[in-house]
């Protein structure tokens, strides 16, 4: 599925200013992760946001946000928010910044690759061991 370059492109303005953001492709879109953490991203002309499960009732009366629901489970804790309530530039703010909020929350996920790494020479010194 394509996504709104446009759209990838403001997002990433408003991260300007967020240290350790990462791009990631996800949801068939485009993913920022903070600390490895998913704080927003961009499938299809939606902003995809991961906020505090707290505020997951709050953030759906706002105008065209919605259950995140790929798989028929709707996620608690995802909104999905329509292109309608991303062209104001203040909107968009407003809900990157829950996401970057929610994210750098949440300790650092270490990267898969350097703990698939790690792992391995525990796995060959167990083996020496018997």
């Amino acid at each position: 599925m394509a996504y709104s370059e446009e759209l990838v492109e403001r997002v990433r303005a408003e991260l300007g200013g967020v240290r350790k953001v990462t791009e990631q492709a996800m949801f068939g879109g485009v993913s920022f992760m903070v600390n490895g953490n998913m704080a927003c991203g961009v499938n299809g002309e939606d902003l995809i946001v991961r906020l505090d499960p707290t505020l997951h009732q709050d953030a759906l009366t706002r105008p065209n946000a919605r259950e995140m629901d790929f798989t028929g489970r709707p996620m608690k804790g995802f909104v999905t928010v329509g292109p309608g309530s991303v062209v104001d530039d203040d909107e968009l703010a407003l809900w990157v910044r829950l996401g970057v909020t929610w994210a750098s929350s949440l300790p650092p996920k270490a990267k898969k690759a350097a703990a698939k790494k790690k792992a391995a020479p525990a796995r060959k010194a167990a083996k020496k061991r018997r």
